[in-house]
């Protein structure tokens, strides 16, 4: 009966020991949240005439245009600022994915920065795992050392 209990008493301090690893790793959260919301990232057009800036959750908080931004036919300003406006938010998102690395990173054995990383390069359609920088060109983002992410089958495509 004596190592039943001992069993049951070892089992107990495993759930409990559970427990105070689920509370360490959301103790975080709270930090996260606060650090998100300050994630500001700038872009500006290779011409210097068109800035844009972004903040958490790829919120436009302003656009600035210099007076020979004017200059540019309106379907051409439109395009600058469009592509302008995409880089600052990507920045913001990239931003936002370290936040989450740093904070939950190790934790869940994710490499959030990376997935965002691959998916801009897809929707930015730039060559091999390339998403753009804040200036617009094509970053080289590093690949994982293989395609198994062991029991972590959600994140395969």
């Amino acid at each position: 009966m004596s190592s039943h209990m001992d069993q049951m008493i070892a089992e107990f301090e495993k759930f409990r020991s559970r427990i105070r690893q689920a509370e360490a790793r959301f103790e975080g959260v709270e930090e996260m949240g606060e650090r998100i919301s300050r994630v500001e990232s700038t872009a500006t057009s290779p011409d210097r005439h068109v800035t844009v800036t972004a903040g958490a959750n790829g919120m436009v908080t302003d656009i600035r245009l210099t007076p020979s931004a004017m200059r540019n036919a309106p379907a051409e300003l439109s395009a600058i600022i469009m592509n302008t406006l995409r880089q600052a938010v990507a920045g913001a998102a990239r931003q936002q994915a370290e936040v989450v690395d740093d904070v939950f990173g190790d934790a869940f054995g994710t490499n959030t920065s990376e997935q965002v990383r691959q998916a801009q390069a897809e929707a930015f359609g730039t060559p091999g795992n390339a998403a753009p920088d804040e200036s617009g060109r094509p970053r080289r983002a590093s690949r994982p050392p293989d395609d198994d992410y062991g029991q972590h089958s959600i994140l395969r495509r």
